[in-house]
């Protein structure tokens, strides 16, 4: 089998002849040749039957690793007119169009990035942080599904922080395909309008529920007009209980300022180490803690109520609790 054929069967790039394979000290250059004689527009992918020019130099492309070695593709294209383009060279199968690598190459780190850290996928590849990003961006708006934003009902916002907590964004998730649709830089009320400007009046509309923490920027952009007002606000139960958990806290702290000012110093300083007794859920207490917490229910009072208020709460928001049974519970709670 010659050289060319095995690197046809290997490569196996789409719309291609290999025609010769040189190896170098550090990488194998595979020089190829395009089947088709129609010139393509990179931009529009209109056609045409004649070329324009020439170009006098190999264009080049990096393509997967060959072990320990780079893998070039080059090419010598010919640039067509385009009526809306002008002058371009001539798009490429294996390729999307301005880019120095190959759709393969780019499928690889791509997913590298939903799956590892950047030094990682750098250092595996051999390209620059900024070259990835790159890449993601033209793997995303090529590969992006243009019907993500349709039959949206029941969605979640949340925000996440990336480049050590110092920047945020917003993401949309659909509940019901489980999957994010929509994400923005920011985490403020217009970082979500830009969703819902994208999403528009009509489909805004069909939103029934919209699951978010308990920060105001959200609600107020879900309720504006045009938005999704009509929906109903699903508030994350971690956040819910999270309130009363801090409420238990300034319970706790109360309790032991009061010690402390009994001049029960002693006692003072056993309360403080109970934080984590009350905070914690009981099936994680330490034997310790489940001790100090025992020790607490014996007392009583207003400690030990406010620690059954917060349990109580969590408790609504158990997996096996129906919805019927989850609004009978948080009318008791509230009593």
């Amino acid at each position: 089998m010659r050289v060319t054929t095995a690197f046809n069967r290997l490569l196996d790039l789409d719309g291609v002849n290999v025609t010769r394979v040189e190896f170098e000290p550090d990488a194998v250059v595979v020089t190829v040749a395009l089947r088709r004689r129609r010139l393509h527009c990179p931009e529009c992918g209109w056609s045409a039957p004649s070329r324009y020019d020439e170009r006098p130099v190999d264009s080049v492309w990096r393509h997967l690793d060959m072990g320990v070695w780079r893998l070039e593709v080059h090419a010598r294209l010919r640039r067509l007119w385009c009526p809306t383009h002008g002058a371009r060279t001539e798009g490429v199968p294996f390729a999307r169009p301005g880019s120095r690598f190959t759709g393969d190459f780019e499928s690889l780190v791509a997913w590298l990035a939903t799956r590892t850290d950047k030094t990682a996928i750098t250092r595996l590849v051999r390209v620059t942080w900024r070259t990835v990003g790159r890449i993601i961006g033209r793997v995303v708006a090529d590969e992006l599904d243009p019907g993500r934003l349709d039959n949206l009902f029941e969605i979640g916002v949340d925000e996440i922080s990336w480049r050590k907590h110092h920047k945020y964004l917003t993401l949309v998730a659909n509940h019901r395909t489980a999957k994010i649709v929509w994400g923005g830089e920011g985490k403020s009320a217009r970082t979500l309008d830009g969703f819902f400007n994208e999403l528009g009046t009509k489909r805004s509309q069909q939103i029934t529920a919209v699951s978010m923490d308990m920060g105001p920027a959200f609600v107020k952009s879900v309720r504006r007009e045009g938005h999704a007002p009509q929906a109903t606000i699903c508030y994350d139960p971690f956040h819910v209980v999270a309130l009363a958990t801090k409420a238990l806290e300034d319970v706790r702290r109360a309790h032991w300022r009061e010690l402390w000012d009994r001049d029960e110093r002693e006692l003072a300083r056993k309360f403080k180490g109970a934080r984590w007794a009350l905070l914690k859920n009981p099936e994680d207490l330490t034997a310790t803690q489940a001790a100090t917490l025992t020790q607490i229910r014996r007392n009583g009072g207003e400690m030990w109520r406010a620690y059954k208020l917060k349990e109580a709460l969590r408790a609504v928001f158990s997996h096996d609790v129906t919805a019927t049974e989850a609004n009978e519970l948080l009318s008791r709670w509230c009593s």
